[in-house]
């Protein structure tokens, strides 16, 4: 079936509260999307960011991010009051998230109303406890240590609680179990909210599209509790980070930090962790994007404090077995395969094997110089192509940033005449297009420019903050995808 969506994450919602919730501006999302006659909501990781607020470094695997959760429902709960936070400052610029602002203040309000919470706890929280006990306990231990240790890695913890000796973990939590549970609490109504909220959706024809990283943050629970997992030495440090080659975009690489997997380790528990994970995330999506889907084929390996990643090496990863042993233990899932970057043979392999569908992405599409397998005439059904993703700028800016080649081969490619028709045209070309599914990015629809950008891929600072305004997705706006979509076969005709 032919089907499309929008791509908008959370934190992009309107907000009075400084960020994006899963309150009521959500759902309203929601009601644009049914009106726009959309079938799919494509969000980013929903985990808690880290230093840089990236989703894509995150505290946990299997956490929410505190910063989703919705204030205002939390008062209609009796848990706070509308004074507790209406009149704090969340930020100037109603169309961007000031990350420290959210970070000094939120966690405060979120405070008065566990304080509220303790009064009077429901069944329900123990249950949700008792049923994530595989993560949550380990990750509101590993929170409120960091919350001690003034919100250090881990690995600058004391021996003792770094190396996870039972009683220093044991003396930890008996002395700090007020802290534990504020912790284990975001996480109940984080994940009380979400399922309502896609409840909502799913109930209005509306899947969502969410995304897991291909690797987990070193600091982050998931590498302190599993650190036989990882590429880590005697002393619990990396030996090797996740990171590219140095390409003509990127002269010295891309150096991403993260700890690589000890995929032997892996393969011995029989993928054990990844089934678990892989489990979680089709619980809390529809359907799911695996990040960097190339490095289960091979991954770049670079060693351990490099501060460039011109001195690694490619390495093999664990390939189909890994996905062999997913469906063995979990069936067939609704994966969308991240496809991107430089593929080789044995990757294009892995994606057919799989039988997954790959990723096409038309800004990548338009280089006079040679052919590309970005270009829609080479497509084949099962894929999704966007124009952009959210490390794409948006179709506007990426078309100032055109030399008059690419801008000639896109108006021939295109069948437009002037540069202005492009941004349109490339809309309506993705959703022509063979691929089942098309996703568009918010930013494009509103046809706004690079100052909506949500990332830069190796940059820190001045990414992941765009937000929507309140009165951004109208009725006209939803009347307009509509009717487009229709005339491309991607929902019923109008």
């Amino acid at each position: 079936m032919r089907t499309s969506g929008i791509l908008m994450h959370i934190s992009s919602l309107p907000s009075d509260y400084g960020i994006g919730t899963m309150g009521i501006e959500a759902y309203k999302f929601v009601d644009f999307l049914k009106n726009a006659h959309q079938r799919m909501w494509q969000i980013l990781p929903v985990g808690p960011t880290s230093y840089g607020d990236s989703p894509y470094q995150s505290f946990s695997t299997n956490a929410g991010n505190p910063y989703f959760i919705d204030l205002d429902i939390l008062t209609e709960k009796r848990l706070l009051k509308k004074n507790d936070y209406c009149n704090l400052n969340w930020g100037k610029d109603k169309k961007a998230v000031d990350y420290e602002l959210i970070y000094k203040n939120r966690f405060k309000v979120l405070r008065k109303a566990f304080n509220n919470f303790k009064k009077d706890i429901p069944d329900a929280f123990n249950k949700f406890l008792s049923d994530n006990e595989k993560w949550v306990s380990n990750y509101a231990l590993f929170m409120s240590i960091k919350d001690e240790n003034g919100g250090k890695a881990w690995l600058e913890w004391e021996d003792g609680l770094r190396k996870r000796n039972p009683s220093s973990l044991w003396e930890f939590k008996s002395s700090h179990e007020d802290d534990v549970m504020f912790w284990e609490y975001l996480q109940f109504e984080f994940f009380e909210q979400w399922h309502k909220l896609k409840k909502y959706a799913n109930d209005n024809g509306i899947s969502i599209i969410g995304d897991i990283p291909i690797y987990v943050a070193l600091d982050s629970a998931d590498v302190w509790v599993y650190n036989d997992l990882f590429e880590l030495d005697d002393d619990l440090m990396p030996t090797a980070v996740a990171g590219c080659p140095p390409d003509a975009f990127s002269p010295t690489g891309q150096l991403w930090g993260n700890p690589l997997y000890n995929w032997d380790r892996h393969k011995e528990l029989e993928y054990s962790w990844w089934i678990d994970r892989i489990k979680s995330a089709t619980t809390l999506y529809d359907i799911v994007r695996i990040d960097h889907f190339r490095g289960f084929e091979g991954y770049y390996s670079i060693p351990y404090g490099d501060e460039t990643a011109e001195n690694g090496e490619w390495k093999k990863g664990p390939g189909i077995a890994l996905f062999n042993t997913v469906k063995e233990k979990l069936g067939d899932l609704p994966i969308i395969a991240e496809d991107l970057g430089f593929l080789t043979e044995d990757v294009h392999k892995l994606l057919s094997d799989s039988g997954f569908p790959g990723m096409k992405v038309l800004e990548f599409a338009f280089d006079p110089r040679e052919e590309s397998n970005y270009l829609p005439h080479t497509y084949t059904k099962n894929s999704v192509v966007y124009v952009g993703t959210h490390d794409n700028d948006t179709i506007n800016g990426w078309i100032e940033e055109l030399d008059e080649d690419t801008i000639d081969f896109c108006k021939k490619y295109l069948d437009v005449t002037e540069k202005k028709q492009i941004h349109d045209k490339l809309i309506i070309t993705a959703l022509a297009s063979v691929s089942d599914t098309a996703i568009i990015q918010m930013q494009d629809y509103l046809n706004l420019g690079s100052e909506a950008r949500m990332n830069i891929p190796s940059t820190l600072g001045g990414n992941w903050q765009w937000r929507m305004g309140k009165r951004d997705a109208t009725k006209k706006l939803a009347e307009k995808i509509a009717n487009v979509t229709s005339i491309y076969g991607r929902c019923e005709r109008l």
